[in-house]
């Protein structure tokens, strides 16, 4: 129920799992599998939240009230969790998994495998990243933009 707040917070620089990405929708899944990687659960499933992994949902979940991410973003400032971009990106948006940064059209003098979504400058005059697991690209453009003109207005 809060994918699009995960995708938000891999912008931001958090290692934000989504339970459906993994195919995990029963609660006490969700419960051990926060507890096993220490993860906080963010849900609007208020029994969810009460049900934390160790007992203390102060500790190990933040109950959401909002539908909107927007929304959701400024109740996880409010509880004390910084809200802002990253300098640069460190997680795919799309898939969680760490990015590296694409210094340059050629890596160790053969071509980089480019998709044709990727505006050709990027590498070269603006700097652009790749991630590890999934191979998606990314770069600061209009999207980023947009992401932290929302962010700016928390």
């Amino acid at each position: 129920m809060c994918g699009k707040l995960a995708t938000y917070l891999r912008i931001c620089g958090y290692d934000a799992a989504y339970a459906l990405d993994r195919g995990v929708e029963a609660d006490d899944r969700l419960r051990s599998l926060a507890a096993a990687e220490g993860r906080v659960l963010l849900t609007r499933d208020r029994d969810l939240a009460e049900c934390a992994p160790s007992g203390d949902p102060a500790a190990d979940a933040v109950l959401l009230t909002e539908r909107d991410v927007v929304d959701q973003l400024g109740e996880l400032a409010a509880a004390g969790f910084p809200v802002e971009l990253a300098d640069e990106p460190t997680r795919c948006g799309a898939c969680n998994g760490p990015v590296e940064r694409v210094a340059s059209p050629e890596t160790d003098g053969s071509p980089v495998d480019r998709p044709d979504y990727v505006p050709d400058d990027v590498g070269s005059r603006r700097p652009g990243w790749r991630c590890a697991d999934c191979g998606q690209w990314f770069w600061k453009g209009g999207h980023w933009d947009d992401v932290a003109e929302r962010l700016d207005d928390l």
